[in-house]
């Protein structure tokens, strides 16, 4: 290996394409080609690849745009696993983590377009969940002939700057918050844990001390309701701590998610900045955080 090539920078250029088995070739080719409209552009058809333990199979792509495609393997002569049976009949909505949270996300152009792509799949008298909103994005689903999970999203805003370091805070909170786990012996169970060591490196990265609630909060317009719930309360204060709005109070502090205008998606993710303090109630509807006792 020559020198530029052990120091030069790589960087990928988009997605090719992802891959998945089908053992239902006919369903799984007029649900991408017919009903959702995919070119179908290649297929491969092939002898098992080397081993004997391989069987002979189809590869076939469908174009998904902007040069990427999603893609199938048919084996001839297997069995679908049991645990697939039925699955394409479930409603779109995320029963099974594990299998669901294996999907495809296609990128659509705005609000109208998601709508449209969401009357065309019900014409095709497809299941389709209610519009979704995450943080960054809103989505549709639907389940393919398969099982599988199809999204159609929309972006809300732009990725930046902010984003890329909260990400990396929030994944070294978790990291070191399982290297302390395993140190006594356990595993991480609950996200608490996650945002209470976040909370922990921004304290000590503004150096700060004191055991009442601290909520650390992204300066992004998702999260801004909390903010300005926030800042109405006596009993608060909220500072700018670099990147973060900061709610700061000695008491016990309650929010309710349809007084904050959050979709259930990003509420459950409302305290991803970080949060000192103990967590007592969290449901669909209403958090409660008390000071830490010590």
């Amino acid at each position: 290996m020559t020198a530029n090539a052990q120091t030069r920078q790589l960087t990928l250029h988009g997605v090719d394409h992802t891959a998945r088995p089908t053992w239902k070739l006919r369903d799984t080719v007029e649900f991408y080609r017919d009903k959702l409209g995919l070119p179908l552009i290649h297929v491969i058809s092939a002898r098992g690849w080397g081993p004997s333990t391989h069987p002979d199979f189809l590869h076939f792509f469908f174009d998904s745009g902007n040069g990427s495609t999603i893609a199938f393997f048919y084996y001839l002569g297997s069995d679908q696993p049991g645990e697939l049976n039925d699955r394409s009949l479930r409603a779109p909505v995320p029963e099974d983590h594990v299998f669901d949270a294996t999907h495809t996300a296609w990128i659509v152009e705005g609000e109208e377009e998601l709508h449209a792509w969401k009357a065309k799949l019900e014409a095709q008298g497809l299941n389709v969940s209610v519009e979704t909103r995450h943080e960054v994005i809103a989505s549709i689903y639907v389940r393919d002939p398969n099982g599988y999970f199809i999204e159609f999203t929309r972006k809300l805003r732009t990725l930046g700057e902010l984003d890329a370091a909260d990400a990396a805070l929030t994944l070294q909170a978790a990291m070191e918050a399982e290297d302390l786990a395993a140190a006594e012996g356990r595993r991480v169970l609950n996200i608490d844990e996650f945002w209470a060591r976040k909370a922990t490196l921004l304290n000590e990265r503004e150096h700060i001390n004191g055991n009442g609630v601290r909520i650390y909060v992204p300066h992004l317009d998702e999260f801004s309701s909390i903010v300005e719930d926030a800042e109405k309360r006596d009993e608060c204060r909220v500072v700018r701590r670099g990147a973060y709005d900061c709610i700061e109070t000695d008491k016990p502090i309650e929010f309710r998610r349809k007084e904050l205008a959050l979709k259930p998606a990003v509420w459950y993710g409302l305290f991803t900045g970080g949060v000192q303090g103990q967590i007592s109630t969290f449901d669909r509807d209403r958090v409660v955080i008390a000071p830490a006792t010590k």
